[in-house]
């Protein structure tokens, strides 16, 4: 029996053990992903990243892993750019559909205003909120 070994600091070397393993069959079992990576940046006059939207495209999936908007750029539309930006690259890339997360009810408005809709729920996560996942067909 392999020994197990509970790490709150694993070296990314160790996750990367991990990471290239499950890589590699999934590779076999799926095909391959295809995994690029994809960000929309959002720069200050003097070309800083304040924000923006990165994630991947995978086996004809956008994933946006993240997405933050300055809170002095909120309520001009920036989001929906965002994606529209990152689904009209993920569309070039072959992608068929789009998928996103949040427990924010702020965001969750604005990505059902773009056309994402809900296909589940985590309630309490985190405590007392629903963490929602979205999709979207490209």
């Amino acid at each position: 029996m392999p020994e197990l070994e509970l790490s709150a600091s694993p070296s990314q070397e160790e996750l990367a053990a991990i990471t290239d393993a499950l890589s590699a069959f999934n590779n076999g079992d799926a095909g391959p992903a295809d995994r690029k990576p994809l960000a929309v940046l959002i720069r200050d006059t003097d070309g800083n990243v304040t924000g923006g939207l990165s994630g991947f495209t995978a086996w004809g999936w956008l994933f946006t892993q993240m997405l933050y908007v300055p809170e002095t750029l909120r309520g001009i539309g920036l989001s929906g750019n965002l994606l529209a930006k990152a689904e009209e690259e993920a569309r070039a890339r072959g992608c068929r559909g789009a998928w996103i997360d949040t427990f924010n009810p702020q965001a969750l408005r604005a990505y059902l205003r773009q056309g994402y809709e809900v296909f589940g729920e985590l309630k309490d996560f985190p405590e007392g909120r629903t963490r929602s996942f979205l999709r979207k067909n490209l």
